[in-house]
């Protein structure tokens, strides 16, 4: 897996998911607002629904549009609101003394809260945040924790959070669009894998990184908190082991031909609609 994979599943998954958005945007200006939307494929849509005689079905696209934007809006705002309670809870708890000890030694911003659960996560849409418990702190030994911290310094850097909302929040609302779900299952996969591929180089060894990752599996997994974030040991573990395992193997995409195909059908639908309206 690589940095290549990487990006062309968030681009490809942004592509899909903005030139739909864009154009139902559209349409929703010129229904509330009066502008003539001539070119917009919904428009396009509603021509050939009357021209094979199923005008009614008007309505449900209507219904489909305004239920989309409708919830992005939602699921935008509900993502702000918890993002901004946990952020105060979290500095509720946090442990001042402590999170300077670290700072001072791993030269890292890392947020140090006083929780006896082991938890190490990556939080924060526009600036990321590494944030880790005293429980964690006292489950692994130095060499471990600096394995830790490394792996959620490569997603705080590349600014995981933040991604894996957009396509979270992409396949969710175009849940019609299947490829759209893959994208953001296979892309959380990719980030561990280079995440754990990064804290290994920082150390030269495989060992500490999986240590880390095997006592906190028998600690059990964290409760599911309601926004976006990047937790250490919650996402992709037989991938992530199958790699320490054995680095040199390449873990295959595996993309499945169906979803592939009923994405790319319904993809080039709506463009082929959208060409044929400008020309």
């Amino acid at each position: 897996m690589s940095r290549r994979q990487s990006s062309f599943i968030f681009i490809g998954s942004l592509i899909i998911s903005g030139v739909i958005l864009l154009q139902m945007a559209i349409y929703a200006i010129s229904m509330f607002a009066g502008w003539n939307a001539r070119f917009n494929l919904v428009e396009i849509c509603h021509g050939w629904l009357k021209a094979f005689g199923l005008s009614s079905l008007e309505y449900l696209l209507d219904g489909l549009v305004l239920y989309t934007l409708l919830c992005l809006l939602w699921k935008i705002g509900s993502q702000a609101v918890q993002t901004a309670k946990m952020k105060k809870r979290f500095h509720l708890y946090k442990a001042e003394k402590l999170s300077l000890e670290v700072n001072r030694t791993y030269g890292k911003n890392i947020m140090v809260l006083s929780h006896p659960s082991p938890m190490a996560i990556t939080m924060g849409l526009i600036c990321p945040k590494v944030i880790v418990t005293t429980g964690l702190l006292n489950l692994l030994t130095d060499d471990e924790l600096k394995a830790v911290i490394s792996h959620e310094e490569y997603h705080k850097e590349s600014r995981d959070p933040f991604k894996i909302f957009l396509l979270s929040l992409s396949s969710s609302i175009l849940w019609y669009i299947p490829i759209q779900k893959w994208f953001h299952k296979k892309y959380r996969i990719i980030q561990e894998v280079l995440a754990d591929e990064y804290a290994i180089k920082q150390q030269e060894t495989t060992v500490n990184l999986g240590s880390a990752l095997l006592k906190m599996l028998k600690v059990g997994k964290q409760k599911k908190m309601p926004f976006t974030y990047v937790s250490f040991a919650d996402t992709s573990v037989n991938y992530r082991i199958e790699y320490l395992l054995n680095p040199t193997r390449n873990i295959p995409l595996g993309v499945p031909l169906r979803v592939l195909c009923t994405s790319l059908i319904i993809f080039s639908l709506i463009c082929g609609l959208f060409i044929y309206a400008l020309a």
